[in-house]
């Protein structure tokens, strides 16, 4: 069950929000005091409510805003357990100041807005003695194995337990929360008013990862990167997911470059079965694989990993999807040879971008006949992969020197929201150009407009990024990805993403 928090300065506001969250099917709200200006009149906020409540009222080091009398406050706490709430939230050392009476049931809970500490364990029979309904510990997760320690608290823990890292590193405890035997977990009414670091809204909760419909059994999948919180990958496969009704989701794990052979080891024991990898794993990720494709090898980077028994198997969908995207708009400019590995033979192709998208199309390029010259802004990381890939390179302010057929950006610039940016000069673009972006976000970015001002064909990121998603989809599910709805789920997400 999700708990949607609610936290607003007003009664008429908390209970406007309320019935409007009911409406949209909340099933349980956490309405926090301490957020309301002036006297908390309870009888107010909780006669005739539409649907179940938690009562919670935090002080400022529980991280909450409540500043007035510690007496007043365990006043309103009784209060609300007289007026015959569902759920009171007691902190650990008020819980005895406070007895059980009538039906309300307590969360006894606990926060550290530093750390997951390493005593968890201790933690929780502290809390278990508190004569508590439910246990709740709210930790922040400085690192990814905290997640796995918190959801595995939950699951073998015989009190029921809410056992919740914040911060971007603890989402996918939150979603995972049922999955793992916890009691709820919490949202927020709006994206834009978290209460706690790392929160989801209700909507993101119910509409993205369908949290009411994870159980134990629901395998696991995700995308790893740093930062994290760009990613549209979770909104187009758990649609994707959702339409062909597969019990599976698919999670965002923020995994810095530092913890990424701790969570690959953590991987199977959090149900994950498969992953999406991105900047900055797709080079580093392979010394961890068992084996690899023939595009891993030749290209040096993944971007896909497939768990299978005690193997991790890796791919690189960038390529294909990159390749396929390119081929498909030359055959409909009527520029094709008789055989597709040959359409590119004796063309310049400039890649702009060293990274891991950038040696896929490099890789794919080379194989069919251009003429690669690579650059980025950091000189070395181009001189490497011209190196390793036997090509050209240049300096970056030397890139518009090349006389290009063909124009790549694989590097994020133009991404949202920098999207008054372009990699490469407009008046260096001639109407022969074909000018490639692996950006989607936004779709139309600066460069793309630029070069259909100057009449090149263009090819946008959001066609590579759905048939490389596709390509994921066949790998962890073993059917084709429903490639029109992830078009139209992108293209929605793009565009909510402008207001």
């Amino acid at each position: 069950m999700i708990c949607v928090s609610i936290g607003r300065g007003r009664h008429r506001h908390m209970l406007a929000e309320h019935k409007h969250l009911v409406e949209q099917g909340a099933r349980l709200v956490e309405l926090r005091l301490d957020y309301i200006s002036g006297e908390v009149n309870i009888k107010r906020l909780v006669t005739d409510r539409p649907c179940p409540v938690v009562i919670t009222c935090r002080r400022p080091q529980d991280g909450g805003k409540y500043n007035g009398a510690e007496e007043q406050r365990l006043l309103l706490l009784r209060t609300a357990i007289a007026e015959g709430v569902e759920y009171v939230d007691l902190e650990e050392d008020v819980a005895g100041q406070i007895p059980r009476f009538g039906r309300t049931k307590r969360i006894v809970s606990t926060h550290d807005f530093r750390k997951t500490p390493e005593t968890i364990e201790e933690t929780h029979r502290r809390l278990a003695a508190c004569d508590p309904d439910i246990v709740k510990i709210s930790a922040m997760a400085n690192h990814p194995h905290d997640n796995l320690r918190m959801l595995e608290l939950s699951r073998k823990s015989k009190v029921p337990t809410i056992a919740l890292c914040m911060g971007d590193i603890g989402v996918p405890s939150r979603i995972l929360a049922g999955k793992f035997r916890s009691p709820m977990t919490y949202a927020t009414f709006s994206h834009e008013r978290t209460l706690a670091p790392g929160q989801l809204s209700f909507q993101q909760m119910t509409e993205i990862y369908r949290y009411d419909a994870i159980n134990a059994e629901t395998e696991v999948y995700g995308v790893i990167a740093d930062p994290i919180g760009h990613s549209l990958s979770p909104q187009i496969h758990n649609a994707a997911f959702h339409s062909l009704g597969l019990n599976k989701v698919y999670v965002p794990f923020r995994v810095p470059r530092e913890d990424l052979a701790r969570f690959l080891d953590d991987a199977p024991a959090l149900g994950v079965r498969g992953l999406s990898v991105t900047i900055p794993h797709k080079e580093e990720v392979i010394k961890k694989l068992s084996e690899c494709d023939a595009s891993v090898r030749g290209i040096g980077a993944a971007n896909t990993v497939i768990f299978n028994g005690n193997k991790r198997l890796g791919y690189n969908t960038d390529y294909h999807a990159a390749m396929s995207t390119l081929e498909e708009t030359l055959r409909q400019e009527g520029m094709t040879e008789t055989r597709e590995e040959y359409m590119l033979r004796g063309r310049t192709a400039l890649v702009l971008g060293a990274g891991g998208v950038g040696k896929a199309i490099v890789h794919g390029l080379l194989r069919r006949g251009a003429q690669v010259v690579v650059t980025d802004g950091l000189p070395k990381q181009a001189a490497t992969l011209a190196k390793n890939f036997n090509c050209r390179s240049v300096d970056w302010v030397g890139r518009h020197s090349i006389s290009a057929d063909l124009l790549f950006n694989c590097t994020p610039v133009g991404m949202h929201p920098n999207v008054d940016e372009t990699p490469y000069d407009k008046h260096h673009m001639r109407p022969s150009m074909i000018v490639f972006d692996a950006v989607y976000n936004p779709e139309n970015t600066l460069l793309i407009k630029d070069a259909r001002s100057r009449n090149c064909t263009v090819v946008t990121g959001v066609e590579m990024f759905v048939r490389q998603a596709c390509l994921q989809f066949k790998l962890f599910t073993g059917r084709d990805g429903p490639a029109e709805l992830m078009r139209e789920v992108i293209r929605r997400a793009i565009g909510a993403a402008k207001h």
